[in-house]
Protein backbone atom coordinates (compact mmCIF):
# COMPACT_ATOMS: atom_id res chain seq x y z
CA UNK A 1 0.00 0.00 0.00
CA UNK A 2 1.29 3.43 -1.14
CA UNK A 3 -0.11 6.38 0.98
CA UNK A 4 -0.45 9.66 -0.90
CA UNK A 5 -2.48 11.40 2.14
CA UNK A 6 -2.42 10.56 5.63
CA UNK A 7 -4.40 12.53 8.71
CA UNK A 8 -2.93 11.81 12.27
CA UNK A 9 -5.08 12.73 15.92
CA UNK A 10 -6.03 15.97 13.36
CA UNK A 11 -7.95 18.10 15.97
CA UNK A 12 -9.66 21.44 15.15
CA UNK A 13 -11.83 23.58 17.65
CA UNK A 14 -13.71 26.99 17.49
CA UNK A 15 -13.90 28.20 20.36
CA UNK A 16 -15.52 25.64 23.09
CA UNK A 17 -16.81 23.83 19.96
CA UNK A 18 -14.56 20.46 18.74
CA UNK A 19 -15.20 20.01 14.88
CA UNK A 20 -12.61 17.46 14.82
CA UNK A 21 -11.47 15.59 17.66
CA UNK A 22 -8.50 13.27 17.25
CA UNK A 23 -9.21 12.48 13.05
CA UNK A 24 -7.29 9.41 11.86
CA UNK A 25 -7.42 9.10 7.74
CA UNK A 26 -5.28 7.24 5.35
CA UNK A 27 -6.01 7.47 1.23
CA UNK A 28 -3.92 5.25 -0.98
CA UNK A 29 -2.13 6.95 -4.26
CA UNK A 30 -5.28 6.96 -6.90
CA UNK A 31 -7.59 5.89 -4.41
CA UNK A 32 -10.94 8.60 -3.71
CA UNK A 33 -12.23 8.04 -0.55
CA UNK A 34 -15.85 9.56 0.64
CA UNK A 35 -15.95 11.52 4.16
CA UNK A 36 -19.87 10.49 4.33
CA UNK A 37 -21.57 11.94 7.59
CA UNK A 38 -24.36 14.29 8.04
CA UNK A 39 -24.84 18.00 7.92
CA UNK A 40 -22.42 19.50 11.03
CA UNK A 41 -20.52 16.30 11.46
CA UNK A 42 -17.22 18.13 10.58
CA UNK A 43 -16.26 17.07 7.22
CA UNK A 44 -16.21 19.72 5.65
CA UNK A 45 -14.04 21.37 8.07
CA UNK A 46 -11.56 18.80 7.32
CA UNK A 47 -11.42 19.36 3.71
CA UNK A 48 -10.84 22.73 4.96
CA UNK A 49 -7.73 21.95 7.37
CA UNK A 50 -6.52 19.53 4.42
CA UNK A 51 -6.24 22.23 2.13
CA UNK A 52 -4.70 24.66 4.78
CA UNK A 53 -8.00 26.95 4.38
CA UNK A 54 -8.23 26.81 8.51
CA UNK A 55 -5.39 26.12 10.86
CA UNK A 56 -5.24 23.09 12.92
CA UNK A 57 -5.06 23.16 17.16
CA UNK A 58 -3.00 19.53 16.98
CA UNK A 59 -2.58 16.50 14.75
CA UNK A 60 -0.54 15.93 11.32
CA UNK A 61 -1.68 16.12 7.82
CA UNK A 62 1.15 14.63 5.49
CA UNK A 63 0.92 14.42 1.33
CA UNK A 64 2.96 12.11 -0.69
CA UNK A 65 5.71 11.30 1.91
CA UNK A 66 5.55 15.55 3.07
CA UNK A 67 4.65 17.52 6.76
CA UNK A 68 2.06 19.58 5.10
CA UNK A 69 0.31 21.02 8.37
CA UNK A 70 1.76 24.17 9.02
CA UNK A 71 2.31 25.06 5.12
CA UNK A 72 0.34 27.85 3.83
CA UNK A 73 -2.19 26.38 0.85
CA UNK A 74 -0.72 27.22 -1.68
CA UNK A 75 2.84 25.49 -1.01
CA UNK A 76 0.44 22.36 -0.40
CA UNK A 77 -0.18 22.16 -4.02
CA UNK A 78 -3.56 20.49 -3.35
CA UNK A 79 -6.57 21.26 -5.67
CA UNK A 80 -10.11 22.29 -4.86
CA UNK A 81 -13.69 21.56 -6.07
CA UNK A 82 -16.08 23.32 -4.65
CA UNK A 83 -19.95 22.64 -4.34
CA UNK A 84 -20.17 25.01 -7.36
CA UNK A 85 -17.71 25.40 -9.97
CA UNK A 86 -16.19 28.58 -9.68
CA UNK A 87 -14.98 29.50 -12.82
CA UNK A 88 -13.81 32.75 -14.12
CA UNK A 89 -16.18 34.27 -16.31
CA UNK A 90 -13.74 36.12 -18.22
CA UNK A 91 -11.82 33.03 -19.22
CA UNK A 92 -12.94 30.57 -22.12
CA UNK A 93 -13.02 27.22 -20.92
CA UNK A 94 -10.15 26.31 -21.89
CA UNK A 95 -8.61 29.37 -20.34
CA UNK A 96 -9.85 28.53 -17.20
CA UNK A 97 -8.12 24.89 -17.11
CA UNK A 98 -5.00 25.76 -18.36
CA UNK A 99 -5.12 29.00 -15.80
CA UNK A 100 -1.96 28.56 -13.29
CA UNK A 101 -0.22 26.29 -15.74
CA UNK A 102 3.12 26.93 -16.71
CA UNK A 103 2.96 28.69 -20.81
CA UNK A 104 2.23 26.30 -23.38
CA UNK A 105 0.26 23.98 -21.04
CA UNK A 106 -2.91 24.38 -23.42
CA UNK A 107 -2.29 20.51 -24.41
CA UNK A 108 -2.82 19.05 -20.86
CA UNK A 109 -5.72 21.78 -20.96
CA UNK A 110 -7.01 19.56 -23.24
CA UNK A 111 -6.35 16.78 -22.74
CA UNK A 112 -7.93 16.48 -19.39
CA UNK A 113 -10.94 18.48 -20.71
CA UNK A 114 -11.44 15.04 -23.22
CA UNK A 115 -11.17 13.36 -19.81
CA UNK A 116 -14.60 14.71 -18.32
CA UNK A 117 -15.73 15.04 -21.72
CA UNK A 118 -15.52 18.22 -22.91
CA UNK A 119 -13.37 18.09 -26.09
CA UNK A 120 -15.20 20.00 -28.35
CA UNK A 121 -15.59 22.86 -25.89
CA UNK A 122 -12.51 24.87 -25.08
CA UNK A 123 -13.40 27.52 -26.80
CA UNK A 124 -16.88 28.21 -24.91
CA UNK A 125 -17.03 30.89 -22.57
CA UNK A 126 -18.74 29.62 -18.92
CA UNK A 127 -22.19 30.84 -19.14
CA UNK A 128 -22.49 28.87 -22.43
CA UNK A 129 -22.43 25.73 -20.32
CA UNK A 130 -25.15 23.91 -17.92
CA UNK A 131 -24.20 23.40 -14.38
CA UNK A 132 -23.07 19.73 -14.93
CA UNK A 133 -20.58 20.90 -17.59
CA UNK A 134 -19.25 23.86 -15.59
CA UNK A 135 -18.59 21.15 -12.61
CA UNK A 136 -16.75 19.10 -15.02
CA UNK A 137 -14.51 22.05 -16.16
CA UNK A 138 -13.88 22.59 -12.38
CA UNK A 139 -12.48 19.12 -12.03
CA UNK A 140 -10.36 19.18 -15.26
CA UNK A 141 -8.85 22.35 -13.77
CA UNK A 142 -8.25 20.28 -10.78
CA UNK A 143 -6.55 17.87 -12.34
CA UNK A 144 -4.91 19.71 -15.09
CA UNK A 145 -1.66 20.87 -12.87
CA UNK A 146 -1.41 17.30 -11.83
CA UNK A 147 -1.55 17.61 -8.08
CA UNK A 148 -0.92 14.67 -5.30
CA UNK A 149 -4.35 15.17 -3.89
CA UNK A 150 -7.64 16.40 -5.18
CA UNK A 151 -10.05 17.73 -2.81
CA UNK A 152 -14.17 17.82 -3.54
CA UNK A 153 -16.34 19.46 -1.37
CA UNK A 154 -20.00 17.65 -2.20
CA UNK A 155 -19.33 18.66 -6.08
CA UNK A 156 -22.77 17.79 -7.14
CA UNK A 157 -25.11 18.89 -4.51
CA UNK A 158 -26.37 21.78 -6.98
CA UNK A 159 -27.23 20.23 -9.76
CA UNK A 160 -30.16 18.25 -10.55
CA UNK A 161 -30.98 14.62 -9.19
CA UNK A 162 -31.11 13.36 -13.12
CA UNK A 163 -27.71 14.84 -13.55
CA UNK A 164 -26.27 13.39 -10.69
CA UNK A 165 -25.57 10.29 -11.51
CA UNK A 166 -24.32 10.18 -14.95
CA UNK A 167 -22.00 13.06 -13.64
CA UNK A 168 -20.17 11.72 -10.87
CA UNK A 169 -19.71 8.16 -12.75
CA UNK A 170 -17.93 10.16 -15.49
CA UNK A 171 -15.83 12.34 -13.05
CA UNK A 172 -15.14 9.10 -10.79
CA UNK A 173 -13.50 7.83 -14.14
CA UNK A 174 -11.86 11.05 -15.08
CA UNK A 175 -10.04 10.48 -11.71
CA UNK A 176 -9.18 6.92 -12.16
CA UNK A 177 -8.02 7.55 -16.15
CA UNK A 178 -5.69 10.41 -14.84
CA UNK A 179 -4.34 8.10 -11.54
CA UNK A 180 -5.64 11.16 -9.33
CA UNK A 181 -6.11 10.78 -5.53
CA UNK A 182 -9.28 12.25 -4.04
CA UNK A 183 -11.00 12.69 -0.94
CA UNK A 184 -14.45 13.32 -1.47
CA UNK A 185 -17.01 14.86 0.65
CA UNK A 186 -20.72 14.25 1.02
CA UNK A 187 -23.68 13.68 2.90
CA UNK A 188 -25.23 11.41 -0.08
CA UNK A 189 -24.98 8.03 1.03
CA UNK A 190 -25.47 6.72 -2.54
CA UNK A 191 -23.44 8.64 -3.77
CA UNK A 192 -20.08 7.68 -1.43
CA UNK A 193 -21.47 3.89 -1.68
CA UNK A 194 -21.36 4.20 -5.42
CA UNK A 195 -18.03 5.54 -6.56
CA UNK A 196 -15.71 5.65 -3.95
CA UNK A 197 -13.22 2.68 -3.32
CA UNK A 198 -13.24 3.57 0.36
CA UNK A 199 -16.14 5.16 2.74
CA UNK A 200 -15.51 6.99 6.08
CA UNK A 201 -18.13 7.61 8.07
CA UNK A 202 -18.14 10.83 10.46
CA UNK A 203 -20.20 11.16 13.09
CA UNK A 204 -19.80 14.10 15.36
CA UNK A 205 -16.05 15.19 14.77
CA UNK A 206 -14.81 12.09 14.51
CA UNK A 207 -14.60 8.77 12.15
CA UNK A 208 -16.78 6.03 13.31
CA UNK A 209 -16.03 3.70 10.41
CA UNK A 210 -13.36 3.39 7.36
CA UNK A 211 -13.72 0.67 4.67
CA UNK A 212 -14.94 -0.39 1.48
CA UNK A 213 -18.22 0.43 0.37
CA UNK A 214 -20.00 -3.09 0.83
CA UNK A 215 -18.17 -3.67 4.09
CA UNK A 216 -19.59 -0.25 5.66
CA UNK A 217 -22.92 -1.40 4.35
CA UNK A 218 -23.46 -5.07 4.95
CA UNK A 219 -21.30 -4.87 8.04
CA UNK A 220 -22.04 -1.61 9.91
CA UNK A 221 -20.05 -0.73 13.18
CA UNK A 222 -22.85 0.13 15.36
CA UNK A 223 -26.99 0.83 15.25
CA UNK A 224 -26.35 4.99 13.75
CA UNK A 225 -23.69 3.82 11.18
CA UNK A 226 -26.60 1.19 10.50
CA UNK A 227 -29.31 3.85 10.35
CA UNK A 228 -27.26 6.44 8.56
CA UNK A 229 -25.59 4.14 5.87
CA UNK A 230 -28.65 2.85 3.96
CA UNK A 231 -32.21 1.66 5.50
CA UNK A 232 -31.95 -0.20 8.87
CA UNK A 233 -35.01 -2.94 9.23
CA UNK A 234 -34.73 -3.91 13.00
CA UNK A 235 -36.24 -7.32 14.46
CA UNK A 236 -36.10 -8.32 17.93
CA UNK A 237 -33.52 -11.23 18.57
CA UNK A 238 -35.14 -14.51 18.09
CA UNK A 239 -38.24 -13.28 16.08
CA UNK A 240 -40.30 -15.79 14.25
CA UNK A 241 -39.48 -14.36 10.92
CA UNK A 242 -35.28 -14.83 11.65
CA UNK A 243 -35.98 -18.58 11.30
CA UNK A 244 -33.02 -20.20 8.81
CA UNK A 245 -31.33 -16.97 8.71
CA UNK A 246 -28.08 -16.71 9.94
CA UNK A 247 -27.03 -14.02 12.22
CA UNK A 248 -23.86 -12.53 12.91
CA UNK A 249 -22.96 -11.54 16.38
CA UNK A 250 -25.06 -10.98 19.44
CA UNK A 251 -27.20 -8.83 20.82
CA UNK A 252 -30.99 -7.70 21.42
CA UNK A 253 -31.53 -6.28 17.94
CA UNK A 254 -31.09 -8.00 14.36
CA UNK A 255 -30.32 -5.52 11.27
CA UNK A 256 -31.38 -6.26 8.11
CA UNK A 257 -31.86 -4.34 4.98
CA UNK A 258 -34.75 -4.03 2.68
CA UNK A 259 -33.65 -6.13 -0.10
CA UNK A 260 -33.72 -8.84 2.23
CA UNK A 261 -37.28 -9.34 2.65
CA UNK A 262 -39.82 -10.26 0.29
CA UNK A 263 -43.60 -9.91 -0.15
CA UNK A 264 -45.32 -12.97 -0.75
CA UNK A 265 -48.91 -14.17 -0.40
CA UNK A 266 -49.82 -14.67 3.40
CA UNK A 267 -50.94 -12.61 5.83
CA UNK A 268 -47.52 -11.88 8.26
CA UNK A 269 -48.05 -8.16 8.08
CA UNK A 270 -50.44 -5.46 6.67
CA UNK A 271 -49.12 -2.99 4.30
CA UNK A 272 -49.00 0.60 5.52
CA UNK A 273 -47.09 2.59 2.67
CA UNK A 274 -46.07 2.11 -0.81
CA UNK A 275 -43.39 4.44 -1.64
CA UNK A 276 -42.75 4.14 -6.00
CA UNK A 277 -38.81 4.87 -7.32
CA UNK A 278 -39.42 4.16 -10.88
CA UNK A 279 -36.59 1.23 -10.74
CA UNK A 280 -38.25 0.00 -7.31
CA UNK A 281 -40.21 0.37 -4.39
CA UNK A 282 -40.21 0.13 -0.86
CA UNK A 283 -42.87 -1.56 0.45
CA UNK A 284 -43.81 -0.53 3.99
CA UNK A 285 -44.92 -3.17 6.53
CA UNK A 286 -46.51 -3.66 10.09
CA UNK A 287 -46.44 -6.94 11.98
CA UNK A 288 -49.40 -7.84 14.25
CA UNK A 289 -47.16 -6.86 17.80
CA UNK A 290 -46.63 -2.99 15.86
CA UNK A 291 -43.12 -3.81 14.85
CA UNK A 292 -42.82 -2.33 11.54
CA UNK A 293 -40.31 -3.42 8.68
CA UNK A 294 -39.85 -1.91 5.00
CA UNK A 295 -39.19 -4.70 1.78
CA UNK A 296 -37.75 -3.21 -1.74
CA UNK A 297 -39.20 -4.70 -4.61
CA UNK A 298 -37.93 -3.94 -8.49
CA UNK A 299 -39.90 -2.35 -11.06
CA UNK A 300 -43.34 -1.24 -9.40
CA UNK A 301 -46.00 -3.65 -11.72
CA UNK A 302 -48.43 -5.34 -9.14
CA UNK A 303 -47.82 -2.95 -6.28
CA UNK A 304 -49.96 -4.60 -2.73
CA UNK A 305 -52.80 -2.01 -1.41
CA UNK A 306 -52.60 -0.08 1.62
CA UNK A 307 -53.97 -2.36 4.20
CA UNK A 308 -53.26 -5.47 2.44
CA UNK A 309 -51.95 -8.16 4.10
CA UNK A 310 -49.22 -9.92 2.66
CA UNK A 311 -46.87 -12.85 4.18
CA UNK A 312 -42.95 -12.02 4.57
CA UNK A 313 -39.94 -14.03 4.00
CA UNK A 314 -36.56 -12.93 4.99
CA UNK A 315 -33.56 -14.00 3.26
CA UNK A 316 -29.61 -13.90 3.57
CA UNK A 317 -27.12 -13.11 6.46
CA UNK A 318 -28.00 -10.91 9.47
CA UNK A 319 -26.39 -9.17 12.05
CA UNK A 320 -27.08 -8.55 15.68
CA UNK A 321 -26.13 -5.47 17.85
Amino acid sequence: MVVELEISSLTKRFGRVTALSSVDLVVEIGHLVAVLGPSGCGKTTLLRCVAGFERVDSGRIVVGGRDVTSLPPQRRRIAVVPQEGALFPHLSVVDNVAYGLPRGSLKRAHEVLALVGLADMGERMPHQLSGGQQQRVAVARALAPRPPVVLLDEPFSALDAALRPTLRRDIRAALRADGATALLVTHDQGEALSIADEVAVMREGRIVQTGPPTSVYAAPSDPWVAGFVGEAVWLPSGHALLAGVRVVGAGERVLLRPEQISVVDGSDAVVVRTDFHGHDAVIGLRLPDGTDLAARILGGAGLPEVGAPVGVRVAGQARAF
